[in-house]
């Protein structure tokens, strides 16, 4: 059963601050990438988070050129997310790990339940 919340339902700017709360997620997953890239090589400092950033833009962002139905865009987001909270726990933050994941579930979930990904897309 899939459970779609009116956009009415929501006020614009709860659907705007979680828009904002998810680019911060996003740049934060790169940041993250890059760090934990860079205590192995220089090399991975730069691939996993241009990666991760192609992958986004290419299947999960509003103005994707092949913007995947919500199974491959939470599988995208799965990676993403899960890759840089599994570099912080590696790291040995662990409690910027529960933050990150936790955070990036509740702001995906609020995103896919009002659907606010492919509104934006229909608006791109």
């Amino acid at each position: 059963m899939i459970v779609v919340v009116k956009l009415d339902a929501v006020p614009r700017w709860f659907v705007y601050l979680n828009a904002l709360l998810r680019f911060a997620l996003e740049i934060t997953a790169l940041v993250v990438l890059a760090v934990w890239g860079w205590r192995i090589s220089v090399v991975l400092a730069t691939v996993l988070p241009l990666t991760a950033a192609l992958l986004w833009a290419r299947f999960v962002a509003p103005k994707a050129k092949w913007f995947l139905p919500l199974p491959g865009r939470l599988a995208v987001e799965a990676v993403v997310f899960g890759g840089a909270t599994a570099a912080l726990v590696d790291m040995g933050r662990v409690g910027w790990a529960i933050l990150l994941g936790g955070l990036a579930v509740a702001n995906s979930t609020l995103v896919h339940l009002v659907r606010d990904d492919e509104r934006a897309r229909l608006m791109a």
